[in-house]
């Protein structure tokens, strides 16, 4: 088992923090409301930002089951630190609104994440007024988003990805060309026969076709992950890399779960292998590849995974193509 190194003395996490340059202070407004009309609650946010800097670039965040905009902290702030905007909705299933999945409402939930992060691309206006000093910084043509868990598959929705109904046709497109870039955490793979009757009843978008996933994406897996959702291991997480045209990198994270180390929070019930350095190695490789993405800096990726290689190996692997 690897023993989590104090962040002080992580020789992988001081090398990053070369590559990617001093973080800023960051300023967090929450909850900002949207206008989402059909909705059983308001849509609200909250939006993370550095304190200065300007085209800054926005990052949509889409939290996993349960959370709200009040989760991730140790990856949301430390974007934001390093120069996005970050944007975090509480969706439809968060624990706060009480929907579980006897109530006929969920059913539909997976679609209403979808919406969720395009009314804030539609509301960017009202993301700029939300925190004094933020208006004229944003970068509109500079759009990319991550997800976790479900959020992940709300943000492939995004990047391309569609559905196989139950009766085996690929669905519709819900995709949105104004987000150039995405980061998956922990991304359910293909469904079929493998799925456990418990998601098959209750998750119908768990049947995810990657074809039509043509957007730059990082995909992110734990070795360790083993979900109660399928029969397959933990290469069901790998299954947006190997399966889509879009996704150029795959971060494997050794030991980690389905946390990734803890990226919902410390010592959240979720996290079953926390690890401080795991998430800190994951913030910065993450921002590296959606700075780049971005358009703003497009050697720090390359830079990064080449440190990572180096100097990485207890933590992980990238593959690349």
């Amino acid at each position: 088992m690897h023993t989590p190194t104090p962040l002080r003395d992580s020789t992988i996490v001081a090398a990053l923090d070369t590559v990617l340059g001093a973080s800023a202070p960051v300023v967090s407004v929450a909850p900002v409301t949207l206008a989402a009309p059909a909705r059983p609650f308001p849509l609200e946010v909250r939006v993370s930002a550095p304190a200065h800097g300007r085209d800054l670039p926005v990052l949509l965040f889409s939290h996993g089951n349960g959370w709200s905009l009040d989760g991730y902290a140790p990856l949301t702030t430390f974007w934001a630190s390093q120069g996005f905007v970050v944007v975090q909705p509480t969706h439809l299933d968060s624990r706060r609104h009480g929907i579980g999945v006897d109530d006929d409402r969920f059913g539909s939930i997976w679609l209403q994440r979808r919406d969720d992060l395009v009314a804030v691309l539609d509301q960017l206006d009202v993301i700029e007024r939300s925190m004094p000093g933020l208006a004229g910084r944003i970068d509109r043509a500079a759009v990319v988003a991550a997800g976790h868990s479900w959020g992940a598959h709300t943000v492939q929705l995004l990047l391309g990805a569609r559905t196989i109904g139950a009766d085996g046709a690929v669905g519709g497109d819900h995709g949105d060309d104004r987000v150039i870039a995405g980061v998956l955490l922990a991304a359910t793979g293909l469904g079929g026969e493998q799925l456990h009757p418990f998601a098959k009843a209750h998750f119908p978008f768990m049947n995810p076709s990657f074809a039509e996933l043509t957007t730059p994406t990082l995909v992110v897996a734990g070795d360790q992950d083993q979900s109660k959702m399928s029969s397959r291991g933990p290469d069901w997480f790998t299954d947006a890399y190997v399966h889509s045209a879009g996704a150029t990198d795959l971060l494997t994270l050794f030991g980690a779960e389905h946390s990734l180390g803890g990226i919902p929070s410390w010592e959240a019930a979720e996290t079953t292998d926390e690890n401080p350095e795991r998430v800190a190695v994951l913030a910065r490789l993450s921002a590296a590849y959606l700075r780049a993405a971005a358009g703003g800096d497009p050697q720090v990726w390359h830079e990064a995974r080449e440190t990572f290689a180096r100097a990485g190996g207890g933590i992980g692997r990238i593959d690349s193509r």
